[in-house]
């Protein structure tokens, strides 16, 4: 589940690299995806992505449908691949093709 704290919102991300100069940067949480040629452009992408898609949900013309959309997370496969590159990761400590990694927002509570 999504973590709050009072001046953040924390997502769980990972990317993979697919190809030689292919990054793919998925957000497990709101079931987004973002490529680019490095880890840092696909997870720039990704983070400038999940930015759009909560302000828009929580501000935009989509907010009725606020509570699907922020409640959407990836389907299973992904979430399994996030634990087991989490874990392997921590095994092997020198893996350069899958990094898992938290995003976060600024966030802003109601008064």
């Amino acid at each position: 589940m999504t973590t709050i704290r009072p001046s953040e919102l924390k997502v769980r991300c990972y990317a993979e690299r697919e190809a030689p100069g292919v990054w793919v940067a998925l957000c497990l949480d709101f079931d987004l995806a973002a490529q680019g040629e490095t880890f840092e452009e696909a997870k720039g992408k990704l983070d400038a992505m999940i930015n759009d898609y909560v302000r828009e949900a929580w501000d935009g013309e989509d907010q009725p449908y606020a509570d699907a959309l922020l409640n959407r997370r990836a389907p299973l496969r992904y979430w399994l691949r996030f634990w087991w590159f989490a874990f392997w990761r921590r095994i092997r400590r020198h893996d350069d093709t899958h990094r898992p990694f938290n995003g976060r927002l600024p966030l802003s509570l109601a008064q």
